[in-house]
């Protein structure tokens, strides 16, 4: 009897592979880190065929690590970095160009012309989306505009896609061209409430229908793992954005579920149903997934730099060895010593949507040291997280009674604590913080029978800690003040 599952976790800073039990306990994995491209200021870019390998490499030596046979995996689940866009040739598989990711703000001037053009409201309603340069389709724009590219596209010798898309038209047999309606929904591109791409926005971004993929469900034999890979042949059963896979790996499986994930950014979820809801404060309305024909939609709020302001300071700055070291060094101090970072290295996400923000530290004195800083930047983390809670209560009415938190950052214990501090709320994690990984994975059983239905994630979410805020509401008070005030000028930094 097939007993396991394997999740391909395609991150923004790294390609990780995980083997999971079909009970969600941890068997193996393996990450490798690959390079992140900074051609100009605000631009961000990776190369594809490095996302492929990496991906690839990661795999096979995770299966190797769990010391299994591959005819004994009942099936592989693809999650991703979101709205990272690829376009390649449909024949040789050859990318036309770096892929563009999320975090990228070369696209900051088609937005504008978006909202000059008076789309703004449409794109809201039809999308649940804001006009950003975050979400893939400006970035195709962009992309079509290079020499001789659009022409191909309408001769349909190009394909678009996420790094769902990229993956599984690299990995599977066949190479299908598809996406899956989680990752559809962060394009810009899709009707969220019919599941379809929309004529208006195409026509809006003109990009030819010639180039997109189709759109399928999460949860459903994608096909077969090319035999090359793996020396067999492997079903693959799911494809999910990270967050919502996340999602799904956290059990927040009914309405009103609330999970936060603290990775390279920060992406706050709400479970809200079977139907979307439109925020008026700042979040987006995206599908959570869509299981046998059945879909489910979450309100959601991002950060653009959250982990990623611990890496800053360890591979630019050097004021940290490891990330790691980042929770000592935070607890060396008894307070931030009046110092905030806003590390709005991409600008703002929600609920702010600020292109032209830019990273900021303030409050520095001659007696600021290092550590200063680090807890500032950890800080950060959670009074982001703060204001995307904030916005969600506003939409809905109530204050979520807990978090569950996931993600590598979510390791840090100092983080964890001053994030149920600032919130007043517990903060729950999981014994598995991989949750992006344990969700595709098992979204993956799903589709093969390797799970009975959705309801078993209760039982395969296991808590580990639950951090209780314990700081008083003046001192609360004060720091959150403080942040706004940081904030503010951190705010259109960049003169457009």
């Amino acid at each position: 009897m097939k007993k396991y599952l394997v999740a391909l976790d395609q991150g923004t800073t790294s390609s990780r592979a995980i083997v999971f039990d079909e009970e969600g306990a941890v068997i193996a994995q393996h990450a490798i880190e690959f390079e992140q491209i900074y051609d100009q200021p605000g631009w961000v870019e990776h190369d594809p065929m490095r996302i492929l390998s990496t991906q690839i490499d990661a795999l096979r030596r995770a299966v190797a690590l769990a010391k299994i046979n591959p005819p004994d995996i009942a099936a592989i689940g693809i999650t991703n970095q979101r709205e990272t866009t690829l376009l390649w040739d449909r024949k040789t598989g050859k990318p036309v160009y770096n892929a563009i990711v999320w975090q990228c703000r070369r696209t900051a001037p088609i937005v504008e012309e978006l909202r000059a053009r008076g789309l703004e409201a449409y794109i809201r309603q039809t999308t649940g989306l804001v006009p950003d340069a975050y979400f893939s389709g400006t970035k195709l724009n962009w992309l079509l505009k290079l020499p001789g590219v659009r022409q191909r596209a309408e001769a349909g010798e190009l394909c678009f896609g996420t790094v769902d898309t990229w993956l599984a038209w690299n990995l599977i047999e066949g190479r299908p061209h598809i996406t899956d309606v989680t990752n559809a929904s962060r394009t810009m591109l899709m009707d969220v409430r019919t599941l379809a791409w929309d004529e208006a926005m195409l026509n809006a971004l003109e990009i030819p229908v010639a180039v997109l993929p189709e759109i399928v469900d999460s949860v459903r034999v994608m096909g077969m793992l090319d035999p090359a890979i793996l020396g067999c042949r492997v079903p693959v059963g799911a494809l999910a954005g990270d967050q919502h896979a996340a999602l799904f790996g956290q059990a927040c499986l009914a309405r009103g579920d609330v999970k936060n994930t603290y990775g390279t950014g920060c992406f706050l979820l709400m479970n809200t149903g079977d139907a979307p809801v439109f925020s008026k404060h700042g979040l987006v309305t995206t599908v959570a997934w869509r299981i046998n024909g059945k879909t489910t939609y979450a309100l959601e709020g991002s950060v653009f730099v959250a982990g990623a302001a611990v890496q800053w300071l360890r591979d630019e700055m050097r004021l940290i060895e490891r990330a790691s070291d980042s929770e000592a060094i935070a607890r060396s101090v008894s307070d931030n010593g009046g110092v905030y970072f806003v590390p709005a290295f991409a600008g703002l996400g929600a609920p702010h949507w600020d292109m032209y923000g830019r990273g900021t530290i303030v409050g520095l004195t001659r007696g600021t040291g290092r550590a200063h800083i680090v807890r500032a930047a950890l800080e950060a983390v959670a009074y982001q997280s703060v204001d995307m809670v904030a916005a969600m209560a506003a939409d809905c009415g109530y204050w979520p009674g807990r978090l569950r938190a996931d993600g590598g950052t979510c390791a840090n214990g100092f983080l964890m604590q001053f994030q149920a501090d600032m919130l007043n709320r517990p903060v729950e994690r999981p014994k598995v913080i991989e949750t992006t990984a344990l969700g595709t994975a098992m979204m993956a059983g799903l589709a093969v029978g390797a799970l009975c239905d959705v309801e078993d994630m209760y039982t395969i979410w296991k808590p580990d800690l639950t951090f209780s805020p314990k700081m008083e509401e003046r001192e609360r008070a004060a720091c959150l003040r403080g942040w706004s005030r940081a904030l503010e000028r951190a705010k259109r930094w960049v003169e457009a």
